[in-house]
C-alpha cells in the first residue's frame, strides 16, 4: 500500500457511516467524473439516458439504515459531503423521490427514481470487497457500461483496477512508516516524537500552512459536531426511538450555565470543578454528543470511520478542557495550558492519524471486514496513542497505549440494530473513549521494554481475528445485538 496522509484517515464527511455513507458518495462522484472519458466514443454524457446503482454485501443488508440510498442520490444531484448544507439533506432526497429526474449534463434531465434505480441485492456479494456496488450507464444504440466500486471503510473507495495498488504510491515521504516498529525505529532516528515525525511527512503532500489550516479544519468539525450534539434533543431518525442524551447530560453537567459558542463553551467546562464521577461523565457526554450528530446525518470527521467518530474528539476534548499532568507531584495542574491549545489538538490529531495509518496498511478500518474492532477499537487505539504523547509519554509509552486499547476491543462484533448506528454504536464510542484513557494511563505509569505484546503483534492479531470472523457479525445485522433485539423499522 502507498503513503497515507493524516488526512486520509481523518476526514470530513456526512453521518452516519463512513463505508456506507461517505464511500457510497464517493463512489458515485468518482464515477460521475470518469464516464465522460469511458464514454468518449459514444457520445459522452449526453448519450446516457439512464443510471442505476446496483448495491451487494454488506452494502445491501444494511445500506437503507445507513443512508446509502441517500447519499447516490446526494451524489447524482451534485453536492458534496464536505460542503453540503446537512440541513438540506432531507429536503433534497424527498425532492428527488417525488421529482425523480437528475441532471448528468446541466440542461438534460434523465429518469432516475431512487425506489426503482437502487438495486440491492442482498443475497450476493462481489468478489473484491463485503462492500461492493455497481454503477450502470445505458442509453441508445446500445449504450451499457457497468462500473464497480468497493467502499473499504473510513470513505476510501476503489475501483476493480485498484484492488491490486489501492491508493497507489503517493509521494515519497522522508520518513516512510509502515509498521508500529518502523515508526518507533524512525523517531528514534531523529531523535523526536511522533507528531514532529509526521508532521514532516505531511509537507510531502502540503505546505505547512496548509497542514495547520487543514488540522484546524479537523478539529473545528469536531468541535462543532461536539456542541451541536449537547445542545441538540429529541429523537434520532430511522425508527429505532433512541432518545438523544448528550444535551441533558452537558446541561446537568453545567449546573444551569450555558454559553453560545462552541468555545465560550470549552471554556465553561475548563472552569469547572469535577469530581472522577462528572469527568467520566463529561467524556461520555462529547462522545454521545458526536455520535449523534453522525447517526442524525450531521457532519462529523471519520476518525478512522464515522460510526466510531465521537472516540478521538471526545478524548482530545478531554485533553484540552479536563486532562492533568500525570504523576507529578501535588498540586496538579491541567495538562494543556490556554495559549498551548492549538499546538496540542494539533499533535494530537498528527499522531491520532498516524497511528490509524498503521491500521489501515496492516489489518483493516472496516467493520464489512473486521468488525467493530475495526472501527471503535482502532479509534480507541488511535487516541490512545495520541492522549499519551500529548501528555508527555515517550514514543514507546504511545505505541503502548495504542496497543493496549486493541488488545481489549479484539473481536468485538459489529451488529447494528436494525441497519442503523445507533444502537450498540453510541454507547461503544464512549466505552472506546474510557479505555483510550486508561490505556494512556496506564501506559505513562508503564517502562514499553517490560510489555509482553507490541503493537505490531496486537495488528497482526486483529487482522487473523477478522479472517476468522464470522460475517454475521460483519455490518451485515445478521448476528449478534441485531437479531436479538425485536424491533420493528417503519417503510421508507
Amino acid at each position: 500500500m502507498g503513503a497515507l496522509s493524516v488526512f486520509d484517515m481523518l476526514k470530513v464527511g456526512v453521518g452516519p457511516s463512513s463505508s456506507h455513507t461517505l464511500g457510497p458518495w464517493r463512489a458515485v462522484q468518482r464515477w460521475l467524473g470518469e464516464l465522460p472519458a469511458a464514454l468518449a466514443s459514444r457520445g459522452g454524457l449526453e448519450a446516457v439516458d439512464r443510471v442505476q446503482v446496483h448495491l451487494y454485501g454488506s452494502l445491501a443488508l444494511t445500506g437503507i439504515g445507513h443512508a446509502t440510498d441517500q447519499a447516490i442520490c446526494l451524489a447524482l444531484l451534485g453536492y458534496d459531503p464536505q460542503t453540503i448544507d446537512v440541513s438540506r439533506i432531507p429536503a433534497l432526497v424527498d425532492r428527488l423521490r417525488d421529482e425523480r429526474v437528475v441532471s448528468l449534463v446541466p440542461g438534460r434531465p434523465i429518469p432516475f427514481d431512487p425506489a426503482v434505480d437502487i438495486l440491492v441485492h442482498a443475497d450476493q456479494r462481489l468478489p473484491g470487497h463485503a462492500n461492493g456496488m455497481t454503477c450502470s450507464a445505458s442509453g441508445g444504440d446500445g449504450l451499457s457500461r457497468d462500473d464497480t466500486y468497493y467502499s473499504v471503510g473510513g470513505g476510501f473507495v476503489l475501483g476493480d483496477s485498484d484492488l491490486s495498488g489501492e491508493e497507489g504510491d503517493g509521494p515519497s515521504l522522508p520518513h516512510p512508516t509502515h509498521t508500529p516498529d518502523s515508526l518507533l525505529a524512525q523517531c528514534r532516528a531523529k531523535g523526536c516524537g511522533i507528531a514532529e515525525l509526521v508532521r514532516s511527512n505531511e509537507l510531502a503532500w502540503r505546505t505547512p500552512d496548509e497542514v495547520d489550516r487543514g488540522l484546524d479544519t479537523i478539529w473545528d468539525v469536531m468541535l462543532q459536531a461536539a456542541f451541536r450534539g449537547c445542545h441538540t434533543e429529541g429523537v434520532l431518525p430511522g425508527g429505532l426511538g433512541v432518545h438523544r442524551r448528550a444535551a441533558p447530560l452537558a446541561r446537568h453537567l453545567l449546573g444551569g450555565e450555558d454559553a453560545d459558542t462552541p468555545e465560550a463553551w470549552l471554556a465553561l467546562i475548563r472552569n469547572g470543578d469535577y469530581g472522577f464521577g462528572e469527568v467520566l461523565r463529561w467524556i461520555s457526554a462529547f462522545a454521545v454528543a458526536v455520535n449523534e450528530e453522525n447517526a442524525n446525518l450531521g457532519r462529523v470527521v471519520t476518525a478512522p470511520t464515522n460510526g466510531a467518530a465521537g472516540v478521538v474528539p471526545a478524548v482530545l476534548l478531554y485533553l484540552v478542557c479536563l486532562a492533568e499532568q500525570p504523576l507529578t507531584d501535588a498540586p496538579r495542574r491541567p495538562a494543556v495550558g490556554v495559549g498551548d491549545t492549538r499546538s496540542a489538538i494539533h499533535r494530537f490529531l498528527l499522531v491520532a492519524g498516524e497511528v490509524g495509518t498503521l491500521f489501515k496498511k496492516g489489518a483493516t478500518i472496516s467493520a464489512a471486514v473486521g468488525g467493530c474492532m475495526a472501527e471503535v477499537g482502532v479509534s480507541s487505539a488511535m487516541a490512545a496513542a495520541a492522549l499519551t504523547e500529548a501528555l508527555g509519554g515517550s514514543v514507546g509509552q504511545a505505541l503502548m497505549a495504542a496497543e493496549i486499547a486493541m488488545e481489549h476491543h479484539l473481536g468485538m462484533t459489529c451488529d447494528p440494530v436494525g441497519g442503523l448506528v445507533q444502537v450498540p454504536c453510541i454507547e461503544r464510542n464512549t466505552m472506546g473513549a474510557v479505555k483510550a484513557i486508561n490505556a494512556a494511563e496506564l501506559a505513562l505509569a508503564s517502562n514499553p521494554a517490560d510489555a509482553r505484546v507490541s503493537l505490531d503483534q496486537v495488528i497482526e492479531t486483529m487482522r487473523d481475528t477478522a479472517e476468522s470472523m464470522s460475517d454475521r457479525y460483519k455490518e451485515t445485522s445478521l448476528g449478534g445485538l441485531a437479531v436479538n433485539v425485536s424491533v420493528r423499522i417503519p417503510e421508507c
